[in-house]
């Protein structure tokens, strides 16, 4: 019997695509371009040559096409197919956070591709190792939107899921990591909070915020002061904003 053939993730967007080539090329099965975008750029010039060098077919498709294969307008006139994309288990998140006293962002019930693409990339930006996405069956991943709004961040992070995420916090912070919730009514402001690491920030949807159980596992339970008239931040801004407390002082 023939073994089935290894699916393929449809990526696209600009920045999302040249990050692919520049850190994972091997992933690459194929790739497609808008007419007249191969030179535009140096490092879309040099994505090209690097999957002609392997031998992986790509080619020049027109706009409609594309925004066919992508399933979105938003396609900026490039697409590729990829292996699917490799997701850390729990003792490789738990050793890369103790080995490099790292920061990571957990994500619970988050499910907008818009804003989990924003906080993958605020992660990437600000130097955060890695996002574990917390949702209940189907398992969470990562939408193509998702990856085209992060500009490229979602090849810089170890990326984790799991459709319960309290035994993961809870496995964490048996082990030394600091579990921190985001909740906008908390009384302890983040500014003021001493962020000692490695530690794991949680933050959960805008509609419900995080449970009761989650809550129960943590350190700490933070909020980000405000001085002006709406109550709360879009997660993926107030995931920036713990981002910049947490990693202040690192080069």
């Amino acid at each position: 019997m023939k073994p089935a053939p290894e699916p393929f993730e449809t990526l696209y967007g600009l920045r999302a695509c040249l990050a692919v080539g520049a850190v994972r090329p091997e992933a690459i099965a194929r790739l497609a371009l808008q007419p007249g975008l191969r030179g535009s750029t140096p490092e879309l010039a040099e994505l090209v040559r690097r999957v002609s060098a392997r031998g992986v077919p790509w080619d020049e498709r027109p706009e409609a096409e594309l925004t066919r294969l992508a399933a979105s307008p938003t396609h900026e006139g490039v697409c590729m197919q990829v292996k699917p994309r490799r997701w850390v288990k729990l003792p490789e998140l738990e050793a890369t956070l103790l080995r490099e006293r790292g920061v990571a962002l957990a994500l619970s019930q988050v499910r907008n591709p818009y804003n989990v693409g924003a906080v993958l990339r605020s992660a990437a930006f600000f130097g955060a190792k890695a996002v574990l996405l917390g949702a209940p069956a189907p398992d969470p991943g990562l939408p193509p939107l998702a990856v085209r709004v992060a500009e490229g961040g979602a090849e810089h992070l170890h990326l984790a899921r799991t459709t319960d995420l309290v035994p993961w916090l809870q496995r964490l912070r048996t082990r030394g990591v600091s579990v921190l919730g985001a909740v906008g009514s908390a009384p302890t402001s983040a500014h003021t909070w001493v962020f000692k690491r490695p530690c794991v920030v949680v933050l959960g949807n805008e509609r419900e915020g995080l449970s009761e159980r989650v809550l129960a596992g943590c350190d700490g339970v933070l909020s980000i002061a405000g001085g002006g008239a709406l109550e709360s931040l879009n997660v993926a801004v107030a995931a920036g904003v713990l981002l910049s407390l947490a990693l202040r002082g690192d080069a």
